[in-house]
């Protein structure tokens, strides 16, 4: 019997086909009216076709939408902390009936993923999710931007999805469903395991708080996000020889797991946060490391946000709960990797290097500090930003 915690709701409700029945789902879409979807609204059906989303089984109708501004719980009183929707025009909502079934289809790819059958549609109030979500309604935030840029009515409905985008056959054995990391614990005899949410190449500080992670827990869960990122983030090919080399070189094989998944960033901070920890614990963690401006972006959030946030749920609503972090550096006086918590010492003993600092080192050909980031790790960023100036 597992040792892991439960999903969220109690079981993982995955609606992505068995692979003998996906080209009868194809080929029924084709015939079927259609729904073009952002980027978003397709990453967030392949988290749901995956049960990743569990206990959601669709995008939301407009009672669970307006709870979940409302009070960031869903009406059967599950803790969720942004709306999963699905939007299109006013034009496009008069075509559509309850009952319909229509296939979705990605924009960018073109490229059928999915059923629909319309339960629900309904208009929102696009201001007040911004500002519940994201803590703003600034159009310079990035989640901000594509919200108002959404449909202004919301479809709610059933799915079911037979893509996986291209993701399974691109990332291999890396890209793995709630059920497949639940069956890699398992079989690990692991019990307690800590999630690590990242979409940067780990440097130092990331290293260490994911061996604080590791000394908590039987086993380390590094996740790294793959599906689309803001203009300027380092892509996910890049990320990936990164972690494996460090991963190799670095950490215990036997207590450290690495996966991707393929959600779209919202930057939605402390929101974003704890969608982090609900999507986790279905992929079987009991704890998630929280640090410095988790999901953040620019100068939205305050340091420790998202870590407040976790405080205003009731004991038992996330059963994958935060490890609350400090922000980590390299001391020169302490000779090792500290935090803000523990070292006595000023910030002109502290290395730190900003993204903007690294960048342009990196683009120079240059290499940053070891202390800042193992040798093997720059020497990757290194090659791909010579690159990518090169083109």
């Amino acid at each position: 019997m597992s040792k892991l915690v439960p999903p969220h709701g109690g079981k993982l409700t995955p609606v992505l086909l068995p692979e003998s029945q996906r080209a009868d789902a194809l080929a029924k879409a084709k015939t079927l009216p259609v729904i073009r979807m952002t980027s978003r609204e397709t990453s967030d059906l392949l988290m749901i076709g995956m049960g990743a989303f569990s206990p959601l089984t669709g995008f939301m109708g407009k009672a669970d939408y307006e709870s979940v501004v409302a009070t960031k719980h869903l009406t059967n009183g599950l803790a969720w902390p942004l709306p999963i929707t699905l939007s299109v025009t006013k034009e496009r909502a008069a075509e559509l009936t309850i009952g319909m079934e229509v296939a979705l289809v990605d924009d960018e790819t073109d490229t059928y993923t999915g059923i629909l059958t319309v339960s629900d549609k309904y208009e929102y109030d696009k201001v007040a999710e911004c500002k519940a979500v994201f803590f703003t309604d600034d159009l310079e935030h990035e989640g901000v931007k594509k919200v108002m840029a959404q449909g202004d009515i919301n479809v709610g409905g059933s799915l079911v999805t037979f893509s996986q985008l291209g993701y399974a056959t691109k990332y291999g054995a890396y890209y793995a469903t709630p059920e497949q990391t639940r069956a890699i614990f398992d079989e690990k005899g692991w019990a307690t395991v800590a999630a690590f949410q990242t979409r940067n190449p780990l440097h130092r500080s990331h290293e260490f708080l994911c061996k604080l992670g590791n000394e908590v827990c039987d086993g380390l869960f590094i996740h790294p996000i793959v599906g689309k990122l803001k203009e300027g983030d380092i892509p996910a090919e890049t990320r990936l020889e990164c972690y494996e080399v460090l991963l190799k070189n670095y950490f215990n094989p036997d207590k450290a797991v690495m996966r991707v998944y393929p959600m779209e960033m919202r930057y939605a901070g402390p929101s974003e946060a704890i969608l982090h920890s609900i999507f986790r614990q279905n992929f079987g963690c009991s704890h998630i490391l929280v640090g410095r401006d988790h999901a953040g972006v620019g100068d939205y959030y305050t340091a420790y946000q998202a870590q407040e946030l976790f405080d205003q749920f009731k004991p038992g609503e996330l059963l994958c709960q935060p490890l609350k972090v400090t922000a980590a550096f390299y001391c020169n006086k302490c000779e090792g990797m500290t935090t803000e918590k523990t070292c006595p010492h000023g910030k002109e003993d502290h290395l730190n290097i900003s993204g903007t600092k690294l960048r342009g080192m990196l683009g120079k050909g240059e290499l940053p500090p070891s202390q800042f980031s193992r040798k093997e790790v720059l020497e990757i960023l290194v090659k791909y930003y010579k690159e990518k100036a090169a083109k």
